[in-house]
């Protein structure tokens, strides 16, 4: 994936997306035992349907890591993201395939930053997880 670069930023210009494979319960098993959150309407269908849920859910932070990793991905080698900050709009369940999508907000000259909106989307335009990140650019060799 191409990282920003400074020289070719556009306000309003749409970042190229970083589409994540299915969601596994594999996955939210393992996510689960990283995050230390074993909620199990996250791992066992019954739970989840007790609570009202059609079945398990993903971790809310599973979406959040999707859009920090595109982010850094977005910053690249001559880059690092200084501030991430995410809202939940939406579930996202196993088996869903996730796009993660960003458009560049603003540009800080004297701070040599980026703002980039960024959203994880199941179906176009029904963002999921969306945030805002900030990027610092360091000058390109």
């Amino acid at each position: 994936m191409p990282s920003i670069d400074w020289a070719r930023v556009e306000i309003g210009q749409e970042l190229p997306p970083r589409q994540h494979p299915a969601i596994t319960k594999q996955q939210l098993v393992m996510y689960a035992g990283a995050s230390g959150d074993f909620n199990l309407i996250h791992t066992d269908v019954e739970t989840a349907r007790a609570a009202g849920l059609t079945g398990t859910i993903a971790h809310g932070m599973l979406s959040m890591g999707f859009l920090a990793q595109y982010a850094g991905e977005l910053a690249g080698d001559h880059g690092f993201v200084q501030r991430l900050k995410v809202r939940f709009s939406g579930m996202v369940f196993p088996g869903d395939v996730l796009t993660c999508r960003a458009q560049l907000l603003a540009r800080d000259a004297h701070q040599h930053t980026v703002t980039v909106q960024l959203w994880a989307e199941r179906e176009p335009d029904h963002p999921l997880t969306t945030g805002e990140a900030v990027v610092l650019l360091r000058e390109m060799p």
